[in-house]
């Protein structure tokens, strides 16, 4: 039987990857994206690859389990790379695949948006906030 690619599947069955449908392979992978510091570090390893040490001062107050977590769910979906060199003590280095270079742009823009919007949004939820008190 020959092997498709995952444009051919999409094509047959649409909606086996339409994430409005829920419980198709694409929850998993947006839910993954929603995670921030899973966006944070796909941004921050945009510029290239940066050491570990480099990457938790990058992103201010993630914990060591997030530091450590974020990273290898990216390697495993395919989109960070991971190479330890041995040494003392031992170094490690992520870097972006061509992969994650291609989801760097959008979560990169969705991180400039937060910051360009936030007071706006933080304008929002104070009106809301007070008329529901109300």
């Amino acid at each position: 039987m020959a092997t498709r690619t995952a444009a051919q599947r999409r094509e047959e069955a649409p909606s086996a990857y339409d994430a409005f449908l829920g419980d198709r392979p694409t929850d998993q992978l947006l839910g993954l994206l929603g995670d921030k510091w899973v966006g944070l570090v796909v941004s921050a390893l945009r510029d290239g690859p940066m050491r570990y040490s480099d990457l938790g001062r990058r992103i201010a107050g993630v914990s060591q389990k997030m530091l450590t977590q974020s990273p290898r769910s990216l390697e495993r979906d395919g989109l960070v790379t991971r190479t330890v060199t041995p040494s003392v003590p031992v170094r490690v280095d992520y870097g972006l695949t061509e992969l994650g270079h291609s989801l760097s742009g959008p979560l990169s823009a969705l991180k400039v948006w937060a910051e360009t919007h936030f007071d706006r949004v933080h304008e929002a939820r104070g009106r809301y906030d007070g008329e529901v008190a109300a």
